[in-house]
């Protein structure tokens, strides 16, 4: 099992791997999750009420499918931002976008441990199956708060670990054992499939991040399980200014 990497050292390395499985990332998804990423994510989507004209960044947003659904929630007058540190995952994606026609989405090189954005810009900041995989969950967690508006709503969607110890137990295996026998076959990408399961070690539970979540300032922070905890959806509110 690769050492706990941390800081700097931790960067470099995701960055290395998410470059190099960029072209297969979205068949990888489907497999990992057996096709039920896309049912979680329109969930999450409705659950969010994305309205028209609305603005919304999503980090480390990978091949842009995320991106994709909040865009065309949002329509032609609202705007988009996705931001990756990784160019060849963006470059993936912006094919997809250029196939769509979404002009109202802006692709950004950028750290989602420092948001090149200002202070209460959004209405949205997501991040999808990635919060796991940054140097500081809980950096990247207040910067998402900054950058969204008074009553706007920072959104995680990640893989989680089932409540359930039995469960638990039999997810690890797979997450852990499984898994990357899967991407070796698949993809040819033993090394890099065995990083993400490992990522998954030191992360929080849904309890747990749900706290991250007020830590950061946020409020009527709302959780959801998949699957019995294999996936966990969290909502928090920043809160609105009082005018009194």
């Amino acid at each position: 099992m690769r050492q706990k990497l941390q800081g700097e050292e931790k960067a470099e390395y995701v960055h290395s791997v998410f470059e190099s499985i960029a072209k297969e990332y979205d068949r990888m998804n489907s497999v990992i999750s057996f096709g039920r990423h896309v049912a979680w994510r329109e969930y999450t989507n409705k659950r969010m009420g994305v309205r028209e004209g609305q603005s919304a960044i999503d980090l480390c947003c990978g091949t842009c499918d995320w991106t994709i659904s909040l865009a065309e929630a949002v329509g032609p007058k609202g705007n988009v931002v996705g931001l990756d540190f990784s160019q060849n995952m963006l470059d993936v994606g912006a094919e997809k976008i250029r196939k769509k026609g979404l002009d109202q989405i802006t692709l950004v090189n950028g750290d989602a441990m420092k948001i090149p954005y200002p202070d209460n810009t959004f209405d949205y900041a997501t991040i999808g199956f990635a919060l796991r995989n940054v140097p500081d969950y809980k950096q990247v967690i207040r910067e998402m708060a900054r950058v969204v508006k008074p009553g706007g709503q920072v959104v995680s969607l990640e893989v989680s670990k089932p409540p359930l110890m039995p469960y638990r137990k039999m997810f690890f295996f797979y997450f852990y054992n499984i898994l990357p026998l899967i991407a070796r076959i698949v993809v040819d990408k033993y090394e890099e499939y065995s990083w993400l399961p490992q990522s998954l070690t030191n992360f929080p539970d849904s309890r747990q991040l749900a706290e991250v979540f007020r830590e950061a300032g946020l409020v009527d922070v709302q959780t959801k399980l998949f699957v019995g905890g294999v996936s966990a959806l969290h909502i928090g509110f920043k809160k609105q200014v009082d005018k009194s």
